[in-house]
Formats: C-alpha cells, structure tokens, sequence
C-alpha cells in the first residue's frame, strides 16, 4: 500500500527539543492522514488559554500571517526542481547584519518571550530580503509562546517532548518556555531553536515542503530519509543566520560550540554529527545557498 504522509508539523528537532524536553529520542511514524514526531499528532485550530501569549492578529508583537506579504513576482516551485533547484538557494548571503539580543533572566519566561519577539523581527527583516531576491512570495509567519503543553497549535496539541512546533496550515510558531529552556536562557538555544522553526517556514513558502509532502511513499521506513533532510536543511537555515548576524551578538565561539555538542543521533533528525554539519555549514557561508541537503550525499544525511 502506498502512503502520503503529510508534513503536518514540525518540531524544533533535536538540539533544545530532546535536549530540554527529557525525551530520549524522536519517531516519526505515518497514519496516512498526518504526521507523528516526538509523540506529536497534529490537528486542531489557533492558540488560546492561560499561559500562552503570541505575536500576530489579535495579539501584540512582531509578526502575523499575511502581514509584510511581498508582491509575488514569479511562482513558487514544485516537485523536484524546488528541492535540488529552488531559487532561494540561489540569493547569496543573507543581508541583515544586526540583530541586537535582549537580555534574559534565568528561569524568567517574561524575558525569554520578548526576546523571542525581537528575534523574530530581526528573522522576519532578513528572510523578506532574501524571498525578495529570490522572487518569491513572502509573509511573516506568527509566534506564540506557551508555558504549558497541550495548547491547540493549528496542527493539533503541543506535543509532550518537544520545544517548539511550526504549522504549515496557520504558518504558525509556537515555542514552549518551560523550566528547562528557561534555565539556560542565556545560552544560544533560544535563538537556535526559533531560527530553525522560522527554517520550516521558509521550506513552506519556497515549496520544499510541499515538494516533499507530495511524493508517495510505500511505509515509514522509505518517508525518514526525506524527513532527515528536510530537519537538516532547517538546522542549516538556523545556522545561517546565527551566522549572518554573529559579529553583532558579542558571543564567544563556545556558545555556539555548546549548541552543536547538544545534538545526538536520532531517526528522524540524523545523525549528531550531521546536525552539527549543517549547522555549521549555514553559520560559515551565512546564507541559504549551503543548504541544499536534497542534493547531498547520503552520509551527510543520515
């Protein structure tokens, strides 16, 4: 029997999500109808409730979809061409060279959530530019923070084991602030794992999603290999930008030594010493032209 399984969400991978979260590992399995990581199943509608706050409509902050849209000027890829040709490959560094951090509290969620905020303006900011070279369609996506697990996020309740989930049905981030995270606020995590959330975001609106999520697929088995790289190019666009901003975060290059010694091998996100690759590969070249895993060897995506 053939199965589609689509990419209804995806987490924050394998750094802070299975880092902070206390699971020992991540699966993905297919119903045929949706998509499992880390325990995740995924359906559902917008975010409300106690301890969850958001950027976009009906809240305050940076970011909603539809809001910052670039007029279209050519149309988005699909199929293979969008995996191993797609034109945001092809814009070079990305451009924004400024990203000034906002100061964290340990243990402090307030802290931590507005500086999620302005990271996700600096992302918004630099992203645009790049989709604009790119000609490509660009709208912000939306973020919401939440204390608790369980909140609806457009692709189903926030699953137990992960940080943070990106919908590609609302483009939707939302990032769990919980004792783990909050206690190394002032590492790099935070912005490594917002970075690499916005990363599925752009996979969604330059069609590396869809072009995955429309193939055809005999079992569980044959879907990871594809899933392993769509994770990886997101852990390289996070990397990219880290990078792209770096001389204006004065960080020592052991805090971002500290986020690649984080990784470890799991089925679904690859190897650790993968992940720490493509991570590393986005942060030296600064843009998403060191990204294309669809293209890769086999061993640099395993």
């Amino acid at each position: 029997m053939i199965m589609r399984t689509p990419l209804a969400a995806l987490l924050s991978g394998v750094l802070a999500s299975l880092l902070f979260a206390g699971t020992a590992g991540a699966s993905v399995t297919g119903t045929g109808a949706g998509r499992t990581e880390a325990g995740a199943g995924h359906t559902g509608a917008g975010v409300t409730g106690a301890g969850v706050t958001g950027t976009g409509a009906g809240v305050t902050g940076a970011g909603s979809v539809g809001a910052g849209a670039t007029r279209q000027a050519g149309p988005v890829p699909t199929g293979n061409a969008a995996l191993t040709d797609n034109p945001i490959y092809k814009t070079g560094k990305l451009e924004l060279r400024t990203c000034e951090e906002q100061p964290t509290i340990p243990d402090d969620l307030d802290s931590s959530r507005v500086y999620l905020e302005f990271v996700m303006e600096c992302l918004d900011q630099s992203w645009r530019d790049q989709f604009s070279k790119a000609k490509l369609p660009f709208s912000k996506p939306r973020l919401v923070t939440t204390s608790r697990i369980g909140v609806p996020t457009g692709c189903g309740k926030f699953p137990k084991g992960a940080q943070a989930v990106y919908c590609p049905y609302n483009k939707k981030i939302t990032f769990l602030l919980d004792q783990g995270i909050l206690s190394e606020s002032t590492e790099l995590f935070l912005l490594e794992v917002i970075a690499h959330e916005y990363g599925h975001h752009v996979q969604q609106l330059s069609g590396i999603m869809d072009a995955v999520d429309g193939r055809k697929y005999k079992n569980e088995k044959a879907y990871l290999p594809e899933l392993r790289k769509i994770e990886l190019q997101a852990e390289c666009f996070s990397g990219a930008f880290i990078g792209s901003i770096w001389q204006s975060l004065n960080r020592r290059q052991s805090d971002f030594t500290y986020v690649l010694r984080a990784a470890y091998d799991t089925s679904s996100h690859g190897k650790a010493k993968n992940i720490a690759y493509w991570l590393t590969q986005g942060f030296n070249q600064e843009g998403p032209g060191a990204c294309n895993t669809f293209s890769a060897p086999k061993s640099k995506v395993s």
